[in-house]
């Protein structure tokens, strides 16, 4: 049993586009005029694309066909099995394919990008993590990216994956620089819409002396609210999800249910009032409109 678990863990991810190559013990990757030379013996099969494979006349794979199949894999799962023995190898064998990335991720962040764009920048930071696992703020750029995606009404669907992969992720930022302020005000921010409201607690009251002073102070008032028993009805992320059906109800043009959804969220005053919340009275705004129901539709449009 324990022999098959292993195998099924061994077992190479299977990706739209990747054929794997499982070279001899003796393969040596070879390249940039002799300053490349890696053994490939105990590391898992090579990632190929498809027609790289085909292509490969001395049933070997050359050095460009190496790093064009390792670093589409990357782009394709960067979790895959063997990712952290391919990352090593790109850092070490292929300099260009490691500038080109982060001049995507400079690209990225130099302007306001939709969820698609999103998408590739988390698993463009997921690659460069595994080429610095040390770099503190990969993680922490993870998380912030994960909270982009799992707050926006557009892929409000995904709210649940994005929300436990920020903690995940603010953990493990949390893990590497335990005195880093940010990654514990997040951090515990990403507990609280969990409803891990006393988890939350012990993790602001351990930098509160690092805040800067109005962030201290809503903090604090955070804190108490939590020890007071003023927290929302419900685990925030319970809203977002009740958010996201009624975006999809908006969107299947049943408006009347949408909004239904919408005021009960909106009802709960504490959830309401630490949560910004413009776009989803824009879109409570729509859904009286299109329902026909006019007063209403404007007092929230104001309020957006």
């Amino acid at each position: 049993m324990r022999q098959m678990q292993q195998m099924q863990e061994t077992q190479p991810t299977a990706l739209d586009g990747i054929l794997y190559f499982a070279p001899a013990d003796d393969f040596l990757l070879s390249g940039r005029d002799g300053m490349v030379a890696i053994q490939w013996a105990g590391k898992p099969p090579i990632p190929l694309l498809e027609e790289d494979f085909t292509l490969m006349a001395s049933g070997y794979p050359d050095y460009d066909m190496v790093g064009r199949g390792i670093y589409q894999a990357l782009r394709l799962n960067p979790e895959c099995t063997g990712a952290a023995v391919y990352a090593a190898v790109l850092r070490e064998a292929y300099p260009h394919i490691i500038s080109e990335l982060g001049g995507q991720i400079i690209m990225l962040e130099a302007k306001e990008i939709d969820t698609p764009y999103l998408d590739r920048k988390i698993t463009l930071l997921k690659i460069m993590a595994l080429l610095d696992p040390d770099n503190t703020g990969l993680p922490l750029e993870i998380a912030r990216a994960y909270v982009d995606k799992g707050s926006r009404l557009a892929s409000m669907q995904y709210c649940v994956t994005c929300w436990y992969a920020a903690e995940k992720y603010l953990k493990t930022a949390l893990s590497l620089a335990p005195g880093d302020r940010h990654a514990a005000y997040e951090y515990g921010e990403a507990l609280y819409v969990l409803g891990r409201y006393d988890q939350a607690a012990e993790i602001w009251s351990d930098v509160l002396a690092l805040l800067e002073p109005a962030e201290r102070t809503r903090i604090e008032a955070r804190i108490a609210g939590i020890r007071e028993g003023r927290i929302p009805m419900v685990p925030p992320l319970d809203y977002l999800t009740a958010l996201s059906v009624a975006v999809e109800l908006h969107g299947n043009g049943f408006n009347d249910e949408a909004a239904s959804i919408i005021t009960d969220v909106l009802a709960d005053s504490v959830f309401a009032q630490q949560f910004p919340l413009n776009e989803v009275y824009y879109l409570l705004g729509t859904c009286y409109q299109e329902a026909g129901l006019m007063r209403e539709a404007a007092e929230a449009f104001k309020r957006s």
